[in-house]
C-alpha cells in the first residue's frame, strides 16, 4: 500500500545555554496535521533541536514512512547529511555530545526512509514559525 508523504517540522529553543528550553514539532500528512511541544527546565539548544526530530519520527504510526524532516538546525541537519553521525557511531559515540539522543534518534531513524531538509530559521517559513511559538512557550514555565 501506497501511504503518502509525511512532512516534520522542528524546532528547539532556549533561554541560556544550558537554561529553560523547548521543543516544538508540526507534522503534516494527507491534509491532516499534529502538533506537539514540552518543555524542560535545564537542557541546551542542540538537545532541543534533536529532541525535536526523535519526537516527531516516534510520533509515526507506521514503519518505512517517507519523511521529510525540515529543521533549521546545522547540528542536526549536517550530523546526518554530512555523515557526521556515521562517525561518530564507529566511535561509539565517544566525546560526542548527546550520545543518548543520537542512540535514540537512531532507533526510530532506521524505520523510516528520512530526507533532511535545512531551512532558515526566522525567516518567515510559516511552519518553523509555528514550532519556534510552540519551543519558546514550553519553556516559559520555567522562567522565573
Amino acid at each position: 500500500m501506497d501511504r503518502p508523504t509525511i512532512y516534520l517540522y522542528t524546532d528547539g529553543a532556549y533561554s541560556g545555554n544550558p537554561g529553560p528550553g523547548g521543543y516544538g514539532v508540526v507534522l503534516k500528512c494527507a491534509g491532516l496535521e499534529k502538533e506537539m511541544s514540552e518543555g524542560f527546565e535545564h537542557t541546551t539548544n542542540n538537545r532541543m533541536e534533536l529532541l525535536a526530530v526523535i519526537v516527531g519520527l516516534e510520533a509515526i504510526k507506521w514503519d518505512n514512512a517517507c519523511v521529510q524532516v525540515y529543521s533549521d538546525s546545522s547540528y542536526v541537519v549536517n550530523a546526518v547529511t554530512k555523515g557526521w553521525l556515521w562517525n561518530w557511531i564507529k566511535k561509539d559515540f565517544a566525546k560526542t555530545a548527546n550520545p543518548d539522543l543520537w542512540k535514540r534518534f537512531l532507533e526510530v531513524y532506521n524505520k523510516h526512509n528520512v530526507t533532511f531538509n535545512w531551512i532558515k530559521g526566522h525567516a518567515g517559513h510559516p511552519e518553523n514559525e509555528r514550532c519556534d511559538a510552540l519551543a519558546v512557550a514550553a519553556y516559559q514555565q520555567f522562567l522565573k
